[in-house]
């Protein structure tokens, strides 16, 4: 077993294809129009997706602009080789186009791992992890 894809609900699914490819520079890898059952889709992901990385399924429920996204999520967590060039890159296209780094670089507390946290233009959050061999 292995793990294929974690789904995401967005208002509005343009601007989350931004978001993920112009921000955090993943691939758009693929999209589904399902207007009968008032939907569309859209995969994105780093090295072309599966069957080498998960993807993230983008879903635009038809007239649906906004989620509650409760207490349970989490983040989704990505490698970077370097995370405060990340944050620097990130951060204007990040508040272009919805999002924002809500902890900047550096060291978890009690720990040596460098990371930060974005957050998408749904209010989805993602940790930058490090991981200088990449």
């Amino acid at each position: 077993m292995r793990l294929l894809h974690t789904m995401l609900r967005v208002g509005h699914l343009q601007r989350a294809i931004d978001f993920y490819t112009q921000v955090l520079g993943m691939e758009l890898l693929r999209t589904t129009e399902r207007p009968d059952q008032k939907y569309d889709l859209a995969f994105v992901g780093y090295g072309g997706g599966n069957p080498d990385q998960a993807e993230i399924e983008l879903t635009y429920n038809y007239g649906v602009e906004k989620y509650d996204l409760g207490s349970a999520y989490g983040h989704i967590a990505i490698g970077v080789p370097d995370v405060a060039a990340t944050c620097e890159r990130v951060r204007a296209r990040a508040q272009e186009l919805g999002g924002a780094i809500t902890r900047e670089a550096g060291p978890v507390k009690g720990g040596t791992t460098v990371i930060a946290f974005i957050t998408d233009p749904d209010g989805y959050k993602i940790e930058l992890i490090e991981r200088r061999n990449m």
